[in-house]
């Protein structure tokens, strides 16, 4: 395979539908392209140098950072390459949606991490139509009636 011009592999990550966000060990937002703004509703400008929280529903954001502190002093995360993690998030409108990621740890020239990048993606409309159909599911299944115990002779 060819090698692609830096320039190249930049305009496809900016443009990508999906959300491409990374953020530096502090835990503050560095890069967030088009797929993100359209996924939260937050111009790239509105979250540089802003947290997560922006984005992380109250009742998620311990767990986040006590993974996030743990992964960055450890150098490694305990999510690998197969693993696909499924949260919900807020949006710039106050609504929220229902997002799948995956997350790299960055590591610098010396090997330390450094930043953590998420590839997200909105499966809101997916989510809800599943909702939909186990809803349809459970209304044609019919009731099984109950057994009478019967009495040993």
């Amino acid at each position: 395979m060819e090698e692609l011009a830096t320039d190249v592999v930049l305009a496809m990550v900016d443009q990508a539908p999906d959300g491409i966000v990374i953020i530096d060990r502090e835990g503050l937002i560095r890069y967030w392209n088009r797929g993100a703004e359209r996924i939260f509703g937050y111009s790239a400008a509105e979250v540089a140098g802003r947290n997560l929280d922006v984005i992380i529903p109250q009742k998620h954001r311990q767990r986040h950072w006590d993974g996030f502190v743990a992964a960055m002093a450890a150098g490694s995360s305990r999510y690998g390459d197969d693993d696909l993690l499924a949260v919900p998030a807020l949006t710039a409108d106050g609504g929220t949606v229902s997002i799948e990621f995956s997350v790299v740890l960055l590591t610098g020239p010396d090997g330390s991490a450094g930043h953590v990048g998420a590839v997200i993606r909105d499966v809101t409309a997916r989510r809800a139509q599943e909702k939909e159909i186990r809803r349809r599911l459970l209304e044609a299944t019919p009731a099984t009636p109950a057994t009478p115990s019967r009495a040993a002779p």
